[in-house]
């Protein structure tokens, strides 16, 4: 509006009075406009107008206060629907906290799990990589909603106090709203094709006689993160010809919302049928094995159940139940349902599929074990080394240490490791050996003092006992 050019002559000039924007009116008479979209009641008056007078001598007409004079009166509603607006409104911030514990609670735990897929090389296969790729894009998800969330909730206390309206309605502030609102587009898509990818992989490692998961994996790749980009760009483009609005987050057009709905609707669907596939091929499968009843018909229903998080068919339900097509407290149902599980899914999959995960589980264990081994051992070297006499210039020479060989270097050991050398059976315990076999085995780099009683293999041919003193 501002970059319209002025009318010639006598006229209203255009302007902001805190309520709407006017056009440039002419002198004696009416000019209307749209009821604000801001209202909270919008819905309920979007069809109605705001009036302005506009006087012979180019003024807008003010009120008996000097005031500008506007009736709003077709942007009101009486005072029950007013109720019912606000009663919504409290719905709605409840449903907005759940969620967002949900989304929260979803990204901790998907980032712990994204982290235990990439950091143990045994866990790296096609099949995991498919798993890091659904995580990344659950993360995405609730990163870009909370983030959307987290401006909108800023701009909105403006809106209702009256204040710095202008600064919400500058187009940087409008600009950043939207690049949000797409990002977070895009990444639901990618989510529920990421979901659709998964459902994909299943069927065909379970279908097919011989599956190799790599020659399909950039195919992956390019359905999970490539086809959202197919319908968000256009749907981008006919928003910002079309439908250029507030910060696009209202469908009021839904034709246009079909653009992005319609591709999402495919992949549930094509999803839930492969889902249905599934369960035919894995009943198929336990039969054959000629399990009892019981244990058959629990082993498939704990299948059944872990599928539906990972493959998104809960999402059938809600495509068939739209607001469209609801009346009465049905739609908050709907809704809270909807946010619930779209908000904690991403905990679930990171649960059954990472951090109950018996390969998983197998891979943290070894990797505790080891340092625990680890540090035990360190606290044995550490023991033994405080009771020993250290290396160096002060260490005493062979000829103080009972029953000496004429070994006054460590050369002497070159053929029979002092490390790795039994003591002889005649021979005292002593007690510088005190875990000698663990420390050969790892082959700790410490120092420490072992002596080794070895056969002597001297030119007599003799049975001489020698003892050499050396360090590892």
């Amino acid at each position: 509006m501002s970059t319209e050019p002025r009318p010639k002559g006598v006229f209203c000039g255009r302007m902001f009075d805190m309520y709407a924007c006017w056009s440039d009116g002419k002198p004696n008479s009416t000019v209307k406009v749209p009821c604000p979209w801001y209202l909270p009641w919008y819905n309920q008056v979007r069809n109605g107008f705001v009036l302005r007078e506009c006087g012979p001598d180019g003024q807008w007409t003010n009120s008996n206060f000097s005031h500008t004079w506007r009736d709003n009166s077709q942007c009101n509603t009486d005072n029950s629907q007013q109720e019912a607006q606000k009663k919504q409104m409290l719905i709605l911030a409840y449903f907005r906290v759940m969620y967002t514990v949900g989304y929260c609670v979803s990204l901790t735990s998907l980032s712990l799990a994204l982290i235990i897929l990439l950091f143990f090389r045994k866990l790296h296969c096609t099949r995991n990589y498919i798993h890091t790729n659904l995580f990344a894009s659950f993360i995405l998800r609730a990163v870009s909603i909370l983030s959307r969330d987290a401006l909108l909730s800023r701009d909105t206390p403006e809106f209702r106090d009256n204040r710095d309206i202008l600064e919400v309605l500058s187009d940087q502030t409008v600009s950043g709203c939207r690049v949000a609102q797409v990002l977070m587009q895009y990444c639901v898509g990618a989510n529920y094709y990421w979901l659709l990818v998964e459902g994909l992989y299943l069927h065909n490692l379970l279908g097919m006689m011989v599956f190799s998961g790599n020659r399909y994996f950039c195919g992956y790749l390019l359905i999970g993160w490539g086809t959202p980009v197919l319908f968000v760009v256009p749907w981008v483009i006919v928003r910002y010809l079309f439908e250029n609005t507030r910060c696009w987050e209202v469908n009021e057009k839904m034709a246009h919302w079909w653009i992005i709905r319609t591709p999402i609707l495919i992949a549930i669907l094509v999803n839930f049928f492969i889902f249905i596939r599934i369960i035919q091929i894995l009943v198929s499968k336990l039969r054959a094995h000629q399990m009892r009843y019981s244990d058959y018909k629990f082993r498939l229903a704990k299948s059944t159940l872990t599928l539906i998080p990972l493959l998104g068919i809960h999402e059938v339900v809600f495509a068939v139940l739209t607001e469209e097509h609801t009346d009465g407290i049905l739609p908050n149902i709907n809704l809270f349902f909807q946010l619930f599980f779209n908000s904690f899914q991403g905990l679930f999959v990171a649960i059954l599929y990472c951090f109950i995960n018996m390969e998983v589980q197998a891979e943290i264990k070894k990797k505790w074990q080891r340092w625990k081994l680890g540090m035990t051992d360190l606290d044995d070297l550490r023991n033994t080394g405080s009771n020993t006499p250290q290396v160096g210039a002060s260490m005493p020479p062979c000829s103080q240490y009972p029953n000496p060989s004429p070994c006054h270097a460590p050369t002497h050991c070159q053929e029979d490791s002092c490390l790795s050398a039994l003591p002889h059976p005649s021979a005292p315990p002593h007690p510088y050996t005190h875990n000698q076999d663990q420390l050969g085995a790892r082959q700790l780099k410490t120092y420490c003092y072992i002596p080794a009683h070895t056969q002597g293999g001297g030119g007599g041919g003799g049975n001489e006992e020698k003892s050499c003193e050396s360090c590892c």
